[in-house]
């Protein structure tokens, strides 16, 4: 007596098939769109181009480390560059902790 109506009700709902299940599965797969464009797809250009512009840096761009120092590029190696941070006073940095390259003439010091 009590079971007639729950096979009824399960009955119906099998019976969308193919349609029914990726209609549920919809939603899944737009905010996955949706993340793709707002977030994941940025992100890689962003990084992208930073790779670029690490791979490029050459003597005389103005770059900042990964501690926040500001320096001259002297001299580029494979993995390392050399940074006159003031002068006389030069460091070796690894090329993969740099996180910005400056143009030469882009950014003044204010107090020059």
């Amino acid at each position: 007596m009590f079971a007639t109506p729950a096979y009824a009700s399960t009955a119906g709902a099998a019976g969308g098939g193919a349609a029914g299940a990726f209609l549920s599965f919809a939603p899944l797969i737009l905010i996955f769109i949706a993340f793709w464009f707002l977030m994941i797809r940025p992100q890689q250009k962003r990084m992208k181009e930073h790779q670029n512009a690490i791979a490029a840096v050459k003597r005389g761009d103005q770059v900042v480390t990964g501690g926040g120092l500001v320096g001259k590029v002297t001299k580029v190696e494979d993995k390392f560059v050399e940074v006159e941070l003031a002068q006389g006073l030069k460091v070796r940095a690894v090329k993969s902790t740099l996180t910005e390259v400056m143009t030469p003439g882009g950014v003044k010091p204010a107090n020059d």
